[in-house]
């Protein structure tokens, strides 16, 4: 059994949850899948027996994954935030999170081929927007997909 959280991650997906939960458990260390649920008999649209949720840790932290149709889709009006402790992190994220049809967006964000969307990140920009020199690693980040520490500063 997963650990349980009072507040747990719930993600909506048009039939791909079981894969999209392999996909992450597979980028992510200490990540595994727990319990998978299957639609009852009787269930509408003829989801009989098909993956209904799926849970699944990443990185400690639990996730429910729902195949629930295609009424809803990810936004950016919710994101995931990794932070990263160095460029090697930024690249191994960035890099696996865009396989098999991701899309880069702007400033460490991007768009899983699930169109979830991601925000990596390193630790060191939070310290370098609040220094002296703020207004240039701001300037330098928008001009950035994915965020290159050492651009931040140039």
């Amino acid at each position: 059994m997963l650990k349980k959280q009072r507040i747990t991650p719930f993600l909506w997906f048009d039939g791909q949850a079981e894969e999209a939960a392999k996909f992450y458990t597979a980028i992510f260390a200490h990540s595994r899948i727990g319990k998978v649920a299957r639609y009852p008999k009787g269930s509408p649209g003829g989801n009989d027996g098909k993956v209904m949720t799926v849970e699944f840790q990443l990185d400690g932290q639990p996730f429910v994954a729902l195949n629930g149709g295609p009424q809803f889709r990810f936004n950016e009006s919710i994101s995931f935030h990794i932070a990263c402790e160095n460029q090697d992190e930024v690249d191994y994220y960035w890099e696996r999170l865009l396989t098999g049809g991701g899309k880069p967006v702007q400033c460490g964000w991007l768009k899983d081929r699930y169109g979830v969307p991601w925000q990596v990140v390193p630790t060191v920009l939070e310290e370098m927007l609040t220094g002296p020199d703020s207004g240039r690693v701001m300037k330098n980040m928008l001009q950035m997909v994915k965020i290159d520490i050492k651009g931040l500063t140039a």
